[in-house]
């Protein structure tokens, strides 16, 4: 019987959900409990239905009740239950179970795991579709510490019969991943959605960590959930982990600042400064609640046609290294934005960005993809409680500056303008430097990969030292061995 027919188009060929749990059932090694909670037990169903699951079930639990769940896993300070808290609770707890109970010396060739799920699938009200997290800690060698894979999905079907179906086939995918795949953690990352339509579920936030993953960066993962389209934006903090957007956005005030941040210069910081103290004086704008999103487009990462992974990540080290959050997205247009800040509060957003890119918002030509064109996606941007915060200007050759006074945005468009300026909605940062409004990121780059001098004094304190010390931007190490010399 011949591999191919003439007209065969070339596919993957994706082994099916009972293939996968079939595997890792007649595994005779691979051994493990479950412990799922809210979704039904779906998962384990899988390995249920597959045939041989004795030889890899040693329990499946699942402790819906609330002082059930407390009394077994213990209580969260927060109170809440589909929390990443909850899930590593359920880890440990599973873990240490099976390494007491299973005795190695009986079974000294046992690859233990836990996988776990807490998840909340969608009201009857359908107002919120539903989210969760599951995860998996495992080995692949009996005397090997374990390796941990968790993540975080939000569900999109509008049927909790189906949403259970879909995390069963995910966990499914979840489980196979790990065992088969780890040593290549961008295809277990894709092959997360084997036999799953990428509209019926989001991963917003994966972690890698154990001996398996020493070499994986989390945050080249979560650059990698964008590339998939498994999501549209992700976060991760000045440690470099992962974060669940909806936890440092929900019900807070959020200032965003975008950029390419190639690298970030003075001009960057004090923009973000300067707009920071005017925002935090506007009414119902708390400190311990407001949060600064150092934002970065997908677009902004691309370098002829490909994301240049390396430029990403010289970026990323920089901001992180300023304490900085850093969120990277999908959205072209600043009012997707805004609505995707609005899923997660109703408190006040402020955007700070220069005066170019305030002339970009008011072209018509980014906005022709939408019914209602410019007025749709204005309605979306002003339509919540958000301000923008101007950072002017200056002509070289004139030294004027160009602020929301005097900037000219198509004669279409003039009297728009007008409307949400006289509103109150665009307003000026005027205490700036004006000693580094001639500092440009696509001048101090092109300096530092020429090896010219000078460039260090135009950004921050520390991020010159960073960047000769690391070689960020095809950076000359001449610096280091000026230093030596003297």
């Amino acid at each position: 019987m011949p591999d191919m027919i003439k007209g065969d188009k070339e596919f993957e060929n994706i082994p099916s959900i009972r293939n996968k749990a079939l595997r890792i059932n007649l595994n005779e090694n691979i051994y493990g409990t479950f412990a799922e909670i809210g979704a039904g037990q779906e998962t384990v169903r899988n390995f249920f239905r597959a045939g041989g699951a004795s030889g890899t079930i040693a329990k499946t639990m699942s402790a819906y009740d609330k002082d059930f769940s407390d009394a077994i896993y213990g209580e969260e300070l927060d109170g809440r239950y589909v929390t990443e808290s909850r899930l590593k609770k359920m880890l440990n707890h599973e873990i240490n179970l099976i390494e007491e109970r299973i005795v190695r010396e009986k079974h000294p060739e046992k690859l233990f795991f836990a996988y776990a799920n807490t998840v909340a699938t969608i009201d009857f009200a359908k107002k919120y579709k539903g989210h969760g997290w599951l995860g998996i800690r495992y080995q692949t060698k009996p005397d090997e510490a374990y390796s941990e894979i968790v993540l975080h999905i939000r569900f999109h079907e509008n049927d909790a019969v189906a949403q259970q179906i879909t995390l069963g086939i995910l966990g499914v995918n979840l489980i196979y991943g790990a065992y088969y795949k780890y040593d290549q953690p961008r295809k277990l990352l894709r092959y997360l959605y084997d036999h799953i339509d990428k509209d019926k579920i989001e991963i917003d936030t994966i972690n890698f960590s154990g001996p398996k993953f020493e070499e994986v960066d989390n945050r080249l993962m979560s650059l990698q959930l964008i590339k998939n389209g498994m999501t549209d934006a992700v976060m991760f903090g000045p440690d470099g982990n992962n974060i669940l957007p909806a936890r440092i956005l929900y019900k807070k005030n959020i200032l965003a600042l975008r950029g390419s941040f190639r690298p970030v210069t003075k001009v960057n910081i004090d923009m973000y400064e300067k707009s920071y103290e005017m925002f935090l004086k506007e009414n119902r704008v708390e400190k311990d609640r407001t949060e600064v999103i150092f934002e970065i487009t997908l677009s902004n990462l691309r370098a002829e046609g490909e994301i240049d992974e390396e430029d990403f990540m010289d970026r990323a080290r920089l901001l992180c290294s300023l304490g900085h959050t850093v969120m990277i997205s999908n959205f072209q247009e600043y009012y997707k934005l805004v609505e995707y800040f609005s899923r997660y509060t109703k408190m006040r957003l402020g955007l700070a960005m220069g005066v170019n890119n305030l002339v970009d918002i008011f072209d018509e030509k980014y906005y022709r993809h939408l019914s209602g064109g410019i007025l749709e996606a204005f309605g979306k941007l002003f339509f919540k409680d958000l301000k923008v915060y101007l950072y002017p200007m200056r002509d070289p050759e004139t030294g004027e500056y160009t602020t929301s006074e005097n900037l000219k945005v198509h004669p279409r468009m003039k009297e728009l303008y007008k409307f949400f300026k006289y509103n109150g909605k665009v307003v000026d940062i005027e205490d700036f430097n004006e000693n580094i409004l001639n500092i440009f990121s696509r001048e101090v780059l092109s300096m530092i990969e020429n090896n010219e001098p000078g460039w260090e004094e135009m950004l921050p304190q520390g991020v010159g030292e960073i960047i000769h010390a690391k070689n960020l931007f095809s950076c000359q190490d001449d610096f280091k061995t000026s230093v030596a010399e003297e």
